[in-house]
């Protein structure tokens, strides 16, 4: 069984890290640990600088990295080794790459906070909770 875990740093992503954790210990299952980094490529004829946009990608990077390695400390408190931890950019929406991701990698089982970063964090960094 292969679990997928979203992460974006948030305390119910990391709530929901835990559950899938306890579950897979019980099922065996493999656990696959995800964060995104929303990038706004592709906004060329829009008013904003080159410069502007490579801090910006380059901050969702940033926090979807931190995202992931807190993944891996909390996984490890639990004693769950996890089967792929990765993040992913994307200029298309956080839902889709987590979409695209789970079908792609046949999950089984997407486990996910119920709410993820506030708005404006969210606003800033992405949020792989947030559904539209």
């Amino acid at each position: 069984m292969k679990i997928m875990v979203p992460v974006d740093g948030s305390a119910h992503s990391l709530k929901a890290l835990e559950i899938a954790a306890d579950f897979a210990k019980s099922k065996q299952a493999d656990i696959y640990v995800i964060s995104v980094a929303l990038s706004i490529g592709g906004m060329e004829g829009h008013e904003i600088s080159p410069h502007n946009r490579e801090l910006h990608d380059d901050s969702q990077q940033k926090g979807a990295d931190e995202a992931i390695e807190t993944a891996g400390e909390v996984l490890k408190k639990h004693e769950v080794d996890v089967m792929i931890s990765k993040t992913l950019s994307t200029s298309v929406s956080i839902p889709d790459a987590v979409i695209d991701f789970a079908k792609t990698e046949q999950i089984d089982l997407i486990v996910l906070g119920s709410r993820g970063l506030s708005a404006s964090c969210r606003f800033k960094l992405g949020s792989i909770a947030y559904l539209e």
